[in-house]
């Protein structure tokens, strides 16, 4: 990241960067209250639009899940790594292995341990401490300190979509190669999931992300993903299913029975597949993302993929303002935002040879 941002670029970005990450949260929490719900359940119980609006989901409206949980924490985790690169270890992989698994932690702990000095300030927002239904695959595969590798994955034959959903911050290194962000994904995926389908999918988004970030149409950068996985063993269940959400743009008008001929997004693929879809026919957000939740199945991963890629792809300001304003957990989602933004486009300001913020140091802790 060594490009000399401009005024006009660093305000796009992180517009984008919130974009994605707000985007994301909503389609996550849209999709909440009717995860596991089938479209004629959820039409019976909310009209035959489906959800129209946020629906209370763990006691509240606007809640998000595991999702935009581990989304948070993947920020987070490469944050830090740019930061750790000072002391001359430059690692990501573990830098965001060890920020999932301060996520494990919030899933099984009361609330912040005070004397972790070396935890963060993301690890100390008490409203993170809440089970939101993860995933087995993420829970087990965190469960220790052992990192999965490509060469040795944590759970060798899960494909869940939880690769998926958390990935889209490594497609907001901008100024990475697509090949890099790629593999970063991927290896990252490693982690929890040791299927490669699981990992592979992961990647793809991650790489479609990319483009966007860089002002790339959707479908571009769609091609440039499947290029990138045609060179990959074991793509063709990643290659079919973004090939079949390309082909169903051109069936006619979007409906649900569209999006269930996708599948159902329980696996990493098919959210993909489904996110992608629903981004590509989008009228505006919030008609790709009531698309993208009103099926039988995973709403709330697809939601959160569609919403990542609509986000990134048109920016903070197109998402609607009363779905903002009701979200659990905006102000902490837009500091993150902002800050993965700043470190991004002005990091020798913050950390480095010539000085260090005390206060950046404090949130984002080399150790």
């Amino acid at each position: 990241m060594t490009a000399v941002w401009g005024r006009a670029q660093q305000q796009d970005f992180r517009s984008r960067v919130r974009g994605c990450l707000l985007g994301g949260a909503i389609g996550d929490a849209l999709g909440a209250g009717v995860e596991f719900e089938s479209l004629q359940a959820i039409q019976s119980a909310h009209g035959p639009d489906g959800v129209v609006d946020y629906v209370p989901a763990y006691g509240r409206r606007g809640a998000v899940t595991d999702d935009t949980q581990m989304t948070l924490f993947t920020v987070e985790g490469l944050i830090r790594a740019q930061v750790r690169r000072d002391t001359g270890a430059w690692h990501p992989p573990t830098d965001v292995h060890r920020a999932y698994r301060r996520w494990s932690a919030t899933q099984s702990e009361w609330g912040p341990d005070e004397r972790r000095k070396d935890a963060g300030w993301l690890a100390r927002e008490e409203w993170l401490y809440a089970r939101r239904a993860p995933g087995n695959a993420c829970l087990s595969g965190l469960a220790d300190d052992r990192m999965g590798t490509l060469e040795e994955p944590k759970n060798p034959g899960s494909k869940g979509c939880g690769t998926v959903m958390r990935s889209a911050p490594f497609g907001l290194l901008v100024g990475w190669e697509p090949q890099l962000v790629f593999q970063l994904a991927v290896e990252c995926a490693a982690q929890t999931h040791g299927h490669p389908t699981g990992q592979l999918a992961a990647g793809a988004f991650a790489v479609i992300i990319h483009g966007l970030a860089r002002g790339e149409a959707l479908d571009g950068s769609v091609q440039h993903a499947l290029a990138l996985l045609g060179a990959r063993p074991g793509h063709q269940e990643t290659t079919d299913a973004l090939q079949s959400a390309l082909g169903a743009v051109r069936q006619g008008l979007p409906s649900p029975q569209r999006v269930e001929a996708l599948g159902e997004g329980w696996t990493a693929e098919e959210a993909l597949a489904i996110g992608v879809y629903c981004a590509l026919v989008a009228e505006d957000v919030r008609h790709g993302l009531l698309l993208a939740v009103n099926h039988s199945g995973d709403s709330d991963s697809t939601g959160s993929v569609c919403g990542n890629l609509l986000g990134v792809q048109h920016g903070e300001t197109a998402l609607p303002p009363a779905w903002i304003a009701e979200l659990e957990g905006r102000a902490t989602i837009l500091q993150l935002a902002d800050d993965f933004a700043m470190e991004m486009t002005q990091a020798p300001a913050l950390h480095g040879p010539a000085g260090a913020s005390p206060a950046w140091l404090d949130r984002y802790p080399a150790a």
